[in-house]
Parts: structure tokens; sequence; C-alpha cells
């Protein structure tokens, strides 16, 4: 009988950051979530780190 691997995958962590997209900014996430382009650079790190909270862990 060949061998199983029984070890639960743990999803990977959210790592949002922000990309430049010309004279906006927006926030993305690893998990493919993406905020809303912001003129402001300052609102899409906070969109991204409002993501990552609502995702400790995770």
């Amino acid at each position: 009988m060949p061998e199983e691997n029984h070890e639960a995958s743990t999803p990977a962590p959210h790592r949002a950051t922000t990309v430049e997209q010309g004279r906006f900014c927006a926030a993305r996430c690893t998990c493919g979530w993406r905020g809303p382009a912001r003129r402001a650079r300052s609102l899409a790190r906070t969109d991204a780190e409002n993501h990552a909270a609502a995702h400790p862990g995770a």
C-alpha cells in the first residue's frame, strides 16, 4: 500500500501590499483580493492593513 501524507495543509498568510498604477495606488493581497484604486497612498495602505487584520493567521 502506498504511504499517504495526512498532514493538514495550512493556508498561506495574507500578505497585502500597495501597487502604483499611474496616479493611483491600490492594495493587493497574495490571496487575490484587490482594493480600490486610491489617489492617496495612505488610504491604500489602510485598505491593506484592514484586509490583513480581517484575516489574522490565515
